[in-house]
């Protein structure tokens, strides 16, 4: 027969009051506090967010980390396949260095087939003196993060048809391509949470406008009404109109999914009573909307934001690769990937292919931080 142990202690009704540290800071925290311990517990999700910060870090100093300018070509090395940097020199740990690059033309295939000069080296250098460059287009620089002394080069990933080093534009088109979705998600929320928040708040005719303007947009595929918009724009526009125009499509086709999320939020959210409480003490209904309402399911929000980013980077390089989005002289990561439409180019040349990778980073650390801001916007489930 198994004993059962009983505890010998007089029994404190109150024990259950008594609250731990540990306890007491929980119950105590904030919000928003709460968001942030459950979001720490997602590690990939930390990575991913200090992996984006990095990447847009990097993108808005693109002119200091490229090697070289965005407009410098080196007309001898075109189509030059990528360097490798060295760290053994004759058997001995050295200082990171490339070999001089040469080529010949084989005149069989017409193709240009390069090799290493080891008669030269060129030491790999940091924070270093390179090509001028116009930092936020207003402050004189020639500063890089890394180089080498001509007459070396450093040409890390290859270089494209105008001996442009593809490093260097990879990091100039992710400023174009991360911006596009930072603005885009900015235009699409603003449209998103008007549209819905007055649709759930009063219904009636507004709410059925939205919803019939929503069920319309919606029924069209996205991929052909994308490219249909973006043949419209004008062939005389400057670059800078072209990258409004993009970005603009691409919010006005994004909004319907959060303006109905928004909506069901509200209906549900109008009939609590301490919004009722705010509409009888006099607070108008934006006030209602932004202090009573939106706060208390504004962490899905972002959660949805950090998602629907990656389908505007994706929109624009899809665009910019069929030859619909932004053209040159504007430098993206469709635009990039446009060049490698030809197959053949692609076969000789598959490092024109390596924009693609930085697309591919950026999606999956965005839907991995939207994963995980998912699961922290709801602290209190396990």
């Amino acid at each position: 027969m198994n004993k059962h142990w009983v505890s010998d202690q007089p029994f404190n009704p109150y024990a259950c009051d008594e609250l731990t540290p540990s306890q007491e800071k929980y119950f105590l925290a904030s919000q928003w506090t709460l968001i942030w311990w459950k979001f720490k517990k997602h590690k990939v999700a930390m990575f991913s967010g200090f992996f984006l910060l990095a990447i847009y870090l990097v993108a808005f100093f693109a002119e200091f980390f490229a090697p070289y300018a965005l407009e410098t070509r080196h007309t001898q090395k075109i189509y030059s396949p990528p360097q490798q940097v060295h760290i053994f020199d004759n058997g001995e740990l050295s200082r990171p260095f490339v070999y001089g690059w040469t080529y010949q033309l084989n005149m069989e295939i017409l193709l240009r087939e390069y090799q290493e000069d080891k008669s030269k080296k060129y030491p790999v250098q940091f924070f270093c003196k390179g090509d001028d460059y116009q930092l936020f287009g207003a402050i004189s620089a020639s500063s890089h993060l890394i180089c080498v002394d001509q007459p070396g080069t450093l040409f890390l990933l290859g270089t494209d048809r105008l001996g442009h080093d593809m490093l260097s534009r990879i990091l100039y088109g992710a400023r174009i391509s991360l911006t596009i979705g930072l603005i885009g998600i900015i235009l699409s929320f603003t449209l998103g949470l008007t549209l819905g928040g007055l649709a759930g708040f009063y219904g009636g005719w507004i709410d059925s406008s939205v919803q019939r303007a929503t069920e319309i947009i919606r029924s069209f595929p996205e991929l052909p009404l994308w490219m249909a918009l973006s043949a419209l724009l004008p062939l005389s526009w400057s670059p800078l109109w072209i990258f409004f125009g993009i970005t603009l499509i691409l919010a006005m086709m994004d909004w319907t999914g959060l303006a109905r999320a928004v909506r069901a939020k509200i209906l549900t959210l109008r009939e609590e009573d301490y919004t009722s409480a705010a509409i009888l003490m006099g607070a108008t209904p934006a006030r209602v909307i932004k202090k009573h309402m939106l706060p208390s399911f504004f962490s899905h929000l972002i959660a949805s934001a950090s998602l629907s980013i990656p389908a505007m980077i994706l929109g624009e390089t899809a665009l910019s690769f069929l030859g619909l989005g932004l053209r040159p002289p504007i430098t993206s990561w469709g635009v990039l990937l446009n060049e490698a439409q030809n197959i053949n180019n692609v076969a000789i040349y598959p490092w024109l292919m390596m924009p693609v990778v930085p697309v591919i980073l950026v999606i999956l650390a965005f839907n991995f931080l939207g994963d995980g801001l998912r699961d922290a916007a709801d602290p209190y489930t396990d």
